[in-house]
């Protein structure tokens, strides 16, 4: 009864195509389960990419990439959730990040609990970045998601120390380039787990994810884990 009433001050809003959902849908409408598309195996071994061939290990960016982290898993198909994610970072529905958290748990439970994680850290955003946003969207999963497994979260373990350009408006190189001291370890934290998952809301070539992973490598962190919400198709 308390669940009904809450719904009815407080309505739940889609995901999915952001409507109101109606009362005993759940948290996604009825109209908008069947459109999500989870990564299902085969998978890259490496990033966690969707792959087509049952036989291949690998998918094609992680064959010719030397990567700093050591594995990865990601929940969505990025086209089937790309509105979804805009719509969780720039137009303030940061109540997304409670239904994305509890996704992971549905359906990648067996993924982190086969990782041994010590401790959950989320990609920092700069400074300047999240007051015009209002909050950090990876913080928020991250929050949730370590609320819901009980692994503790770092949200200040790391530092984005320098403000750079938007990732998704370079090529690859550039975007290597582009984070190059950007990240750093808060010095007022002293003990770092030996297994660090970081959680990040988008994978596109595995740069930023690499970035954190070699300031962390380098203060004697052994194992580097991320998970993403969304991830592209590999081949």
């Amino acid at each position: 009864m308390r669940d009904v009433l809450i719904n009815l001050l407080f309505p739940l809003r889609c995901p999915v195509c952001d409507d109101i959902v109606p009362v005993g849908e759940g948290k996604v409408c009825r109209l908008c389960r069947p459109k999500i598309r989870y990564i299902v195996e085969p998978t890259c071994r490496k990033c966690g990419r969707q792959l087509n061939d049952h036989a291949k290990v690998f998918c094609m960016e992680c064959e010719k990439t030397k990567h700093i982290f050591d594995r990865g898993v990601a929940l969505y198909d990025y086209q089937s959730m790309k509105k979804s994610i805009f719509r969780f970072k720039y137009k303030g529905r940061r109540e997304y990040a409670k239904f994305y958290a509890e996704d992971i748990s549905l359906h990648l439970k067996a993924q982190i609990q086969s990782m041994g994680i010590d401790m959950i850290v989320p990609i920092p955003l700069h400074k300047s970045r999240k007051k015009s946003r209002g909050y950090n969207q990876a913080e928020l999963v991250a929050k949730h998601l370590s609320r819901i497994t009980g692994i503790p979260m770092k949200h200040n373990l790391v530092k984005r120390v320098r403000k750079t350009v938007p990732q998704k408006q370079l090529d690859s190189r550039a975007r290597q380039n582009n984070l190059k001291k950007a990240f750093n370890i808060n010095p007022n934290v002293v003990k770092l787990g030996k297994r660090i998952l970081l959680v990040d809301d988008i994978y596109t070539t595995g740069s930023t994810i690499d970035a954190v992973a070699n300031v962390l490598k380098c203060r004697g962190v052994e194992t580097i884990y991320f998970i993403t919400l969304c991830i592209g198709e590999g081949m």
